[in-house]
């Protein structure tokens, strides 16, 4: 561990303290501005010395908070979008212990406009905070080069040259490559190590024998080097799994989804509550959208699409963005010319490669239509798809019966859990991205799955909407 990351993550420490002391005592001064007292009058008797203990005593138990969730983890990068989520839900969390303190003891400090305040101030100034000490890491790492780990990468092709490009094109990594070798050799080790130095080595060629393995391994054991390696089933099989004992011996435990027993159960309920929600909401929205396409054209206003799910193929519902007889679905009695026709326009107009298409200024399309496909309000219908548990709020897109004959073999992954309305692939690239890039988000999200992971890909979906889509 570089003592550039030790010094940072203990430097989180007191400014988190800071924070909250700052957000709390933020808090009582707007409590006694003049504006807020003519709105609401102080009923209580707390004396700001008194109040100021009190913070000062409460704020050690907030950081314990944030060290069983992470937050003081020694790494050298950050994403701020995931530290923030979890910062919110730490102070959320130690707000909701207060209030639950004050609820104990009713003759102790009251005062909701406080409390409220303080809880907004506290997760603001801690983020903000921990931003700019995030900057200030990266661009000490990128410049200047503290924190930087010396890698050593072993083997050839494949997963070796990803390792290897990534790393180049991402500086903020805090890798730098001061070595390639195609086979293990510890006498070039030495020397490596003994000229430029060696933090860690990455063994990533599956063809390396273990004797190999294990000989390197013990060189940096020796050296106080850190040592990775992917097993070769690992690179073909899975990127999840667990390290377990059998008979008093390691093995690998591939695991293909926490998406079982209360996961599965969690995830259902969430979707009822969400899509209820989500309905509610929306029905203005659905309702304009449905006069729209009637007065605009003739046709069904819902149009059910046969797309193929985890345990077969199902209709999704969207409403009808192109003209009835250029639909291409059993809804259409002309259904066969219609596909012909969509097939010239994949062969002449498509934008995507692969198994998947993206009819770029697609001429089937009404007016309304181009409009609520545009702004994704064609999709909302599909909230009853999740509401009768064909769908989730958040998995795979549901594609085609066309377009799954054309999936390779580790593509087929992606129909072993529900599919969903938005995804990782949808908040990253929505329809810019190959195929390839959206089945290996999808997969990574079904064996990563969290429900924090559905809030914060919800939470984003609404941002990548007010984004124009691509190629249409």
């Amino acid at each position: 561990m570089k003592k550039s990351e030790l010094f940072f993550a203990l430097l989180l420490v007191p400014v988190d303290f800071a924070m909250i002391a700052v957000a709390a005592v933020l808090a009582y001064w707007f409590r006694f501005t003049p504006g807020v007292l003519v709105i609401k009058p102080v009923l209580f008797d707390f004396p700001f010395n008194e109040y100021l203990k009190m913070v000062f005593a409460v704020a050690p138990f907030f950081l314990l908070i944030f060290a069983f969730e992470g937050l003081y983890s020694l790494k050298t990068t950050r994403s701020f979008w995931r530290e923030f989520f979890k910062i919110a839900f730490s102070v959320t969390v130690g707000f909701t212990l207060i209030i639950f303190a004050i609820f104990l003891q009713q003759d102790w400090f009251s005062s909701r406009f406080i409390i409220l305040t303080a809880w907004g101030l506290a997760i603001a100034l801690i983020a903000a905070a921990r931003y700019a000490i995030g900057l200030v890491q990266k661009f000490l790492l990128i410049y200047k080069g503290y924190g930087v780990h010396r890698l050593v990468l072993i083997g050839k092709g494949g997963y070796c040259n990803t390792v290897c490009e990534q790393f180049k094109k991402n500086p903020e990594f805090g890798y730098k490559i001061i070595a390639g070798l195609d086979r293990i050799d510890i006498e070039t080790l030495r020397l490596i190590r003994k000229g430029k130095g060696i933090d860690e080595i990455i063994v990533c060629d599956p063809n390396i024998p273990m004797k190999d393995l294990r000989e390197a391994s013990d060189f940096c054991n020796r050296n106080r080097i850190a040592f990775k390696f992917v097993p070769a089933i690992l690179q073909s099989v899975s990127t999840n799994f667990e390290i377990k004992t059998l008979f008093d011996e390691p093995i690998i435990a591939i695991k293909n989804t926490p998406l079982e027993g209360w996961g599965k159960i969690i995830k259902r309920i969430f979707d009822v509550i969400g899509s209820a929600f989500g309905i509610i909401a929306a029905s203005p929205i659905m309702l304009l959208a449905a006069i729209a396409i009637k007065l605009d054209s003739r046709g069904p206003i819902i149009f059910k699409n046969e797309r193929v799910g985890h345990i077969g193929k199902f209709n999704v519902l969207k409403f009808r963005y192109m003209k009835i007889d250029q639909c291409v679905g059993a809804q259409n009695p002309d259904h066969k010319k219609a596909l012909e026709l969509e097939k010239k326009l994949i062969e002449t107009q498509s934008v995507r490669k692969g198994p998947l298409y993206k009819i770029k200024n697609d001429p089937r399309k009404t007016r309304v239509g181009r409009i609520i496909e545009a702004l994704s309000i064609d999709e909302l219908p599909q909230l009853f798809n999740v509401f009768w548990g064909d769908m989730s709020l958040v998995g795979p897109r549901p594609h085609q019966p066309r377009e799954v004959e054309k999936y390779e073999t580790w593509q087929k992954r992606t129909l072993s859990i529900k599919p969903g309305i938005t995804g990782l692939a949808q908040i990253s690239g929505r329809s810019d991205l190959n195929f390839a890039d959206e089945a290996r988000l999808d997969i990574y999200y079904i064996e990563n799955w969290s429900l924090r992971l559905d809030i914060e890909i919800l939470f984003k979906t609404f941002f990548v909407l007010l984004k124009k889509r691509k190629n249409l």
